[in-house]
């Protein structure tokens, strides 16, 4: 299904009556963008944040009798695994009686399609896209997912002109792979598959969504498909054979890297690593960076990377009394974090915890210390440079983000300070990204032993979790001297 770029000015009294006016009381819901055989796709405002998202409303009566359940309930777990830059970001799930809704970037360019169907790109523009789709893809893989239906008409431009893949309603999970390690669901658009899918033998997915990629990136460069015939058996002839012709304008380094990319051999065809090593590609490439803040997908801008905390690069030239100084004037300007109030400390209660409402649940724990917010931060950023972590803080939350790439991505862990009493904090420590396994390990390696020495002890000796009562905080705070 096309999404988000149909100019169509058709408006939906039956959705506006579902919110009697706003769609569950906070969008406002406008043109009609596109539509398939289960669902539309709308434009909306927020009324909240005045924001534009694409809500994309799913009939729940058809996909019952349709039976893909499952399918809408993988399409909403790969959108959540899969969050980049390149993709079109899913914001959250609704559901009434009768509709689910997906409420989405917004991406206001429309399809790479129609920048395509004007005529044939400038090598440059078509190199950038192209690099931002392998990145893209690059990430899925690395987490079990492979898109499958890689096309123009489901790349979407965003007001920058940079790249979104959209559309992952025939992606599959590394969970669906058969026993012989393959793939075999036919799917895909008949111009675009790849060769081992059409011999009907099982297939491996990553490969498959390369020699997508490889069709898409000649498409952009000469203006037209590398096979084509009105017959589409003639057509499945040609991709079967790998039959086609580079037009002269290609320089030599674009086409031996398209022969790669169409390789009719997948065992031989080039990989994700291997292309982002090739000559033609790694011109002008960045790899993106990008971070997690407030559950809000942030891209880091180039000029912004020389921020960032890199502690590969050798830092001797910055010297001890410098660091001292810097470190003491970003400690002196630190604001007073968030008091605590009664409804807070319930909520802080597992039994009253909301958060293992999504996905995988949310692995949080939390202690209480005397320690200054200003030492919490340094013991941080301590423990980052030790296992070469990246610090992003924004008041009294700190959020460390490694870099080796797994399944799940990153690990990402934020840190939040919370003040119970003016002697007394209430630290607050969550995994956002990356593998449980992982998270657990540098909490157990790393956190607890290195945080050992700023928690308060309970009466065992132990470090105590344990939040205190009224009549508790009126001891310590009588212990203390204060009023």
């Amino acid at each position: 299904m096309a999404t988000q770029s149909s100019t169509t000015t058709t408006t939906t009294t039956t959705t506006r009556k579902e919110g009697h006016g706003l769609l569950l009381g906070r969008f406002e819901i406008g043109k009609l963008l596109g539509h398939g055989s289960f669902a539309k796709v709308y434009l909306a405002r927020n009324v909240k944040t005045n924001e534009s998202v694409a809500i994309k409303v799913i009939d729940k009566e058809k996909i019952m009798k349709g039976g893909l359940i499952a399918h809408i309930k993988r399409e909403i777990s790969i959108l959540r695994r899969v969050r980049h830059p390149n993709i079109v970001q899913l914001f959250e799930v609704m559901a009434t009686k009768s509709k689910i809704f997906f409420v989405m970037e917004y991406v206001k360019g429309g399809e790479l399609f129609n920048k395509v169907a004007k005529g044939r790109l400038k090598e440059e523009v078509a190199r950038k896209y192209f690099q931002q789709l392998i990145s893209a893809v690059g990430f899925c893989h690395a987490r079990g997912v492979f898109h499958r239906d890689l096309k123009p008409e489901n790349i979407l431009l965003d007001e920058d002109g940079d790249l979104k893949v959209s559309d992952f309603g025939l992606s599959a999970i590394s969970e669906q792979i058969k026993g012989d390690g393959l793939f075999h669901t036919f799917c895909g658009t008949p111009a675009y598959v790849a060769p081992e899918v059409l011999g009907r033998k099982g297939y491996e997915a990553a490969k498959v969504d390369i020699w997508s990629c490889g069709i898409i990136l000649f498409v952009l460069m000469a203006g037209y498909l590398p096979f084509h015939d009105q017959n589409i058996m003639v057509m499945y002839k040609k991709i079967y054979k790998g039959d086609f012709r580079c037009p002269r304008w290609f320089s030599p380094e674009l086409t031996r890297l398209l022969r790669r990319l169409l390789d009719i051999n997948p065992e031989t065809r080039i990989t994700i690593p291997e292309i982002m090593e090739n000559k033609w590609f790694k011109k002008g490439f960045r790899h993106i960076k990008f971070y997690f803040d407030d559950d809000k997908l942030c891209s880091v801008k180039h000029s912004e990377i020389d921020d960032d905390i890199d502690y590969s690069s050798d830092q001797s030239s910055y010297s001890e009394s410098e660091s001292e100084t810097e470190t003491k004037r970003r400690l002196t300007t630190l604001p007073r974090p968030a008091s605590l109030n009664a409804f807070d400390l319930i909520s802080f209660s597992r039994g009253f915890s909301l958060s293992g409402l999504f996905e995988d649940g949310v692995e949080e724990s939390r202690f209480l210390t005397r320690e200054p917010v200003s030492t919490i931060i340094s013991k941080l950023e301590e423990i980052a440079k030790v296992v070469k972590f990246t610090v992003r803080k924004k008041d009294c939350r700190v959020s460390l983000e490694g870099s080796r790439e797994g399944v799940k991505g990153p690990l990402t862990i934020a840190v939040e300070i919370f003040e119970l009493t003016p002697l007394l904090s209430v630290v607050e420590v969550k995994k956002k990204a990356g593998d449980k396994g992982e998270y657990d390990d540098f909490c157990n390696k790393e956190l607890r032993p290195r945080f050992q020495s700023l928690m308060m002890t309970g009466h065992s000796g132990e470090p105590s979790s344990h939040l205190p009562t009224d009549n508790e905080l009126i001891k310590k705070d009588d212990q203390t001297g204060t009023a």
